[in-house]
């Protein structure tokens, strides 16, 4: 945007009328002006991006509003149909009334549906301040027309080519005069006139018609060709008749000396008025796929949630003394990934998406140490500590609201390296916004209904067109974010057989109502849940100026919501689920095959003994343990007695302990510790010679290189846990002991690393702001504008960019204490103690010790500035304020 754009659509003059006027605008920065503070509130909730920093006064605002970056960002959260009416807008004269856009969203023929979106198309547009004016002279902002207007470089969406006048730049007078007299028109005198009159003649429905009539029917082929776009065509030097035809005439008219271009107005003409070919007013309905009981879905999206829990307890289990190492580059290695997935008895996408939810919950980080490696954090101690119902509440909430993307994994970056999980690169700023969307579209749903994942996809491209065409690895990301978080929502059990579950719907504060599209509204609040108001003038009126929307809010949702709304979400979410997840029971079912049936999940000093004593065989509804001789060796190995065994079955178990359980345990502990095993290198005692005779007789212990040092001991060049392990593979029973004599006993010692801060999203753009730091930008704002546009009494020359004029400590203090007698108001210069040069607008009150106390109409409130920081001061009109 150039200076002179930047001019037009942000500076304002002295003396221009404010928000009591009722002159048109003349600018953005006027028409910004002419708004009332809920409209300004509206635009910066909507375009986040011009708070940062917050705007010194009006003029800046527009300033920024114009900016291409901010206008990209801008447009990419449009839907399709208020994209194209801006499309149109940037095809249209500028500036353009409303009747003339309307003819070109809806064409020559009328659309209702076209004509009664519309209306609220041209509120979405002048809200973001990316149109402005009033309905007979509506302007699209510059950066948005050069992005959005045709141009051989940057074909528009609409298809159509340039205005005749465009085209025709450059032309040689007598061939504008050939051109226009071959279409049947008088000569003129200059090529101006010859463009106006062509131009009037493409524009004019009937003259236009009456000269397609005359037109060979293989020129009429090729302006079909041509009319929807792209508008362009390659010609030889010795063009076929029905192209010389429409070229003599002015219908195709030279591109570059190859390619000639079918005119915009001629292209309108042959469409019937319409600058797209098919508009789309009304959003695409998500229709169900299937409908199950709302109670089934419930039931079934519970079922899942206890299986994460109970795979995210797998994990730690599998993690608890430290889990794989980093790599260099950050993540885990493909083979880390690939073991985790077999401990998990699933695949190695959907491990690293358990994986990526226990990193952003802060249950698992690295290390940290030399030798980098994964580990369980504290967080995970307390978290497992939590109410089940709660435990699925954090994690939902954490998925919901994270930037990375598990989907990525194996994937490869822009640079051809590979995406690993819970490395760098996976964070993506517009899933927390698609899941978020995904979920609010399932709740409008019928209870137990799932969705057609082809209209989802539909409706989800008509509310972000452009966000839609940034492609990733050659596939539309957007939509690969909407298919993962329909796989994710069902992993976690946010959803039942693919429908939302009833506290799923709990996780989304302000989700519809089931069987309705869209969110159900706050009375007086428009469809994004907002306080509504006409942008650009509180009392203006025509059609352009309805707000009734029916697409979703312009994209304020970026995953971040505030604290206290997360946690009744996740408290509500919470309550609903506990009541259908199973009560942990503290009982099972001994069998005489030596297993143990959990008849639902187990209490934790039950589940922990078991996970000690015995192996897990089978896992489902019911899991099923096994009794094995190693398995209880590993519980007599944990300090635990064969009398200990014993008793904690009896009490736990709701069938009788059967005989060759306890037959088991007696002989393992019969046979435990009876042979041990210490450091000589190593040595093996034991009280029976005949047993060490046995050792040594049996040909798989030469490995062992043993000898016998005393009929009661054997010494071995291997070390204590070779030996350990080799007698163990021979048949035998040993024990560790200490230097002492004592036996040692062999726990899984649990690692931790230090205390972590779970990663945090990674948002697109700025954060969303909340109403305090809306009201404080607005009042900000308002207080600038004040005092850069305020009148002064004189008009004494100014500083530099337009700052208070210089005045002296004398002049300084005297106009200041004559301020303070006669409660005049005053414009002021300021340097604060950060060196940070301000304007403020001052009413003093009373000066002494070298200070002023004022009312600060810039800030709202009774203030006292040190004298010799005011760089100047000028007295402003009395009705200035």
């Amino acid at each position: 945007m150039g200076t002179g754009e930047l001019d037009r659509e942000a500076h304002v003059a002295a003396g221009t009328e404010g928000n009591g006027g009722t002159a048109a605008p003349r600018t953005l920065a006027e028409a910004l002006r002419a708004r009332g503070d809920e409209g300004l509130t509206a635009l910066l909730r909507a375009r986040p991006d011009l708070l940062v920093p917050v705007p010194g006064d009006l003029t800046q605002l527009a300033t920024r509003a114009g900016t291409r970056a901010s206008v990209v960002r801008a447009l990419e959260r449009l839907d399709r149909f208020t994209l194209q009416t801006a499309e149109a807008l940037a095809v249209a004269p500028d500036p353009a009334p409303y009747p003339l856009l309307l003819g070109l969203m809806a064409g020559d023929e009328g659309d209702a549906d076209v004509e009664a979106a519309l209306a609220r198309a041209v509120g979405v547009l002048r809200g973001q301040a990316l149109v402005w004016g009033d309905d007979d002279r509506l302007r699209l902002v510059r950066t948005a027309r050069e992005l959005l207007a045709p141009s051989p470089q940057h074909p528009s969406p609409t298809g159509l080519g340039p205005t005749v006048a465009e085209a025709t730049a450059g032309m040689s007078p007598t061939r504008l005069q050939e051109i226009i007299a071959a279409a049947g028109l008088p000569t003129t005198h200059d090529p101006v006139s010859a463009v106006a009159a062509l131009t009037e003649l493409f524009t004019d429905r009937e003259r236009m018609g009456a000269l397609l009539d005359t037109a060979p029917v293989e020129a009429l082929g090729v302006l079909d060709r041509l009319v929807w776009g792209p508008p362009y065509g390659e010609v030889t030097p010795n063009p076929a008749p029905p192209v010389r035809w429409l070229r003599d005439r002015g219908l195709l008219l030279p591109a570059t000396a190859r390619t000639v271009v079918l005119p915009r107005e001629a292209a309108l003409h042959l469409r019937a008025g319409r600058a797209h070919r098919a508009p789309e007013p009304v959003a695409p309905a998500v229709t169900p796929a299937r409908e199950y009981r709302p109670q089934v879905v419930d039931s079934t999206a519970a079922g899942q949630a206890y299986t994460a829990l109970a795979t995210i307890e797998e994990l730690a289990k599998e993690w608890n003394e430290g889990g794989p190492a980093v790599l260099r580059a950050g993540g885990m290695s493909v083979r880390d990934l690939k073991r985790t997935a077999v401990a998990l008895e699933t695949s190695e996408q959907v491990a690293a998406f358990w994986l990526e939810v226990a990193y952003g919950a802060g249950l698992i980080a690295s290390d940290g140490e030399a030798d980098e490696r994964y580990a369980l954090t504290p967080e995970y101690d307390e978290w497992l500590g939590l109410p089940a119902a709660e435990r699925w509440a954090r994690l939902a909430g954490v998925w919901l609201a994270a930037t990375r993307t598990p989907g990525l994994v194996g994937t490869q970056d822009t640079k051809g390296r590979t995406l690993a999980v819970l490395g760098p690169g996976l964070d993506r700023g517009a899933a927390p916004e698609v899941r978020h969307r995904v979920l609010t579209l399932l709740a409008g749903l019928p209870a137990g209904a799932s969705p057609d994942p082809e209209t989802l996809l539909a409706r989800l491209r008509w509310e972000r067109p452009l966000r839609g065409t940034a492609q990733e690895q050659g596939a539309d990301l957007r939509a690969r974010l909407a298919s993962w978080t329909l796989t994710e929502a069902e992993l976690l059990g946010v959803t039942g057989r693919g429908a939302l579950s009833a506290h799923g719907r709990a996780l989304l504060p302000g989700a519809p109502a089931p069987g309705t599209d869209h969110p159900v509204p706050a009375a007086g609040h428009g469809a994004d849940g907002h306080a509504q108001e006409h942008p650009d003038r509180a009392h203006a009126h025509g059609p352009a100026h309805a707000h009734a929307s029916t697409a979703p809010d312009s994209g304020t949702f970026n995953g971040r919501r505030p604290a206290h709304a997360a946690v009744a979400a996740h408290a509500g979410a919470a309550a609903l689920l506990a009541p259908l997840l199973p009560e942990p029971v503290d009982h099972v079912l001994l069998q005489a095959d030596l297993t143990a049936v959990a008849p639902g999940p187990l209490q934790r000093p039950l589940a922990d003994m078991l996970a000690v004593a015995a192996d897990v065989e089978s896992k489902g509804g019911a899991t099923v343990y096994r009794f094995t001789p190693a398995s209880v060796r590993r519980a007599l190995d944990a300090g635990q007695a064969a009398a200990d065994l014993h008793a904690f079955l009896a009490a736990h178990s709701r069938t009788p302990v059967p005989q060759p359980l306890a037959y088991l345990i007696d002989d393992v502990a019969r046979r435990h510790g009876h042979l041990r095993v210490g450091a000589a290198s190593a040595y093996v005692r034991c009280d029976d010679d005949a047993v060490l005779g046995e050792i040594l007789a049996d040909k798989r212990s030469a490995a062992l290189r043993l000898r016998r040092l005393a009929p009661t001991v054997l010494a071995a060049q291997a070390d204590p846990a070779t030996l350990l392990e080799g007698l163990r593979s021979m048949g035998f029973a040993p024990a560790a002991e200490s230097a002492e004599g004592d036996v040692l006993i062999t726990r899984a010692h649990a690692y931790r690393t230090p205390a972590r801060t779970a990663p945090a999203p990674v948002p697109e753009g700025p954060p969303e702001p909340d109403a305090t730091l809306l009201g404080a930008a607005v009042k900000a704002i308002r207080a600038g504008d004040l005092a850069s546009t305020v009148v002064r009494k004189e008009e004494p020359a100014t500083g530099a960019n337009g700052e208070p004029p210089r005045t002296s400590a004398a002049e300084t203090l005297a106009t200041v204490q004559a301020a303070a007698m006669t409660g005049s108001v005053l414009w002021i210069g300021y340097v604060n103690a950060e060196g940070t040069a301000s304007q403020r607008v001052i009413a003093p009150v009373r000066v002494e010790g070298g200070f002023v106390t004022a009312y600060d109409h810039t800030a709202d409130e009774v203030r006292t500035y040190p004298l010799h920081r005011i760089t100047g001061v000028a007295e402003l009109a009395d009705d200035a304020t």
